[in-house]
């Protein structure tokens, strides 16, 4: 595990902190202040399309729900491509559900600690939630709760696909009355944490951009666990909103791990296509393979090397 946190560390950039423009303290949780920093799109980028608003991104660190911070300076360099292309970016504290719970050996051990990696994930959503009530009970912040795109990487990017399955089957507790759902999630290299079975969606969701590397052994690309439990990955989920006839946009990168979940500055022409249509309200799909061996492959980790000390 300290092997892999040195790794993480220098992969994403855990050094220094990096500035936000404002924060603010969204919510107490277990005596735990939680922050969010805005970060205002740049003096004189387009914050419209088409005179419609582009959508507030609102970020999830990854981490594994045991590590990470909503300032590490490696996404920071990405909110500042957002914010010269006119997007306003919140990025978030949330609680670490399994800091400090160490998983046993193998499927035996993943499933055994699968309530927790779904408690995990649920705390997230809950604090998600809290962060839009938040936004939208400050109207003087100028960031309009209505208007929201989540993104997230590894364990942000399973609470932000999370966050969107709960209010497509509606779950909603913790949002703003009359919440409108949010305007799409990009995900990387996220899933969904089910211990009831396969995640069924009740309605359409709202837009996904899902990306995921078909060799990743962290999170998996289909499907992870047994007996009801475990996690469905992007390419489940892609091809069941398929089958339904429901838009979704999803890139599968060949052979690559779980270094998908760090690919945010390096996929910007795909996103931005994808905010694009966010914005104009579109309905588009999108089903892909990549190999491109220009992309970056830092590490290869499984469930085993994060969780085991």
């Amino acid at each position: 595990m300290r092997k892999l946190l040195i790794v993480l560390a220098l992969v994403l950039g855990f050094g220094a902190m990096a500035q936000a423009q404002e924060t603010y303290k969204y919510a107490q949780r277990d005596t735990c202040d939680l922050l969010l920093d805005i970060w205002r799109p740049d003096s004189g980028s387009a914050t419209a399309i088409d005179s419609l608003a582009k959508p507030t991104v609102l970020y999830v660190f990854g981490g594994g729900f045991i590590i990470g911070r909503r300032d590490d300076p490696f996404t920071v360099k990405w909110f500042k491509r957002l914010n010269s292309e006119g997007y306003t970016v919140v990025s978030i504290d949330y609680r670490l559900g399994m800091k400090g719970y160490q998983v046993g050996k193998g499927l035996s051990g993943t499933l055994k600690a699968s309530d927790r990696f779904f408690l995990s994930q649920q705390i997230g959503v809950e604090d998600v939630f809290s962060a839009v009530s938040f936004l939208a009970s400050r109207p003087e912040l100028g960031v309009s709760a209505d208007n929201i795109v989540l993104a997230g990487s590894s364990a942000g990017a399973i609470i932000s696909l999370a966050s969107a399955y709960n209010v497509a089957n509606g779950n909603t507790e913790g949002l703003p009355e009359g919440f409108p759902g949010f305007k799409g999630v990009m995900s990387f290299a996220g899933g969904i944490i089910s211990n009831e079975g396969a995640p069924k969606f009740k309605q359409a969701p709202c837009p996904l951009l899902l990306f995921h590397g078909t060799a990743d052994d962290a999170v998996a690309y289909k499907h992870l666990g047994a007996f009801g439990r475990g996690i469905w990955g992007s390419s489940y989920i892609a091809d069941k909103l398929q089958k339904k006839g429901w838009p979704c946009c999803i890139y599968r990168f060949t052979d690559r791990t779980h270094a998908v979940a760090a690919y945010m500055d390096y996929l910007w022409p795909m996103e931005e296509e994808f905010l694009e249509h966010v914005t104009r309200g579109d309905a588009y799909s999108v089903d892909a393979t990549i190999h491109d061996p220009s992309l970056p492959s830092w590490w290869n980790v499984s469930i085993d090397d994060i969780y085991k000390k």
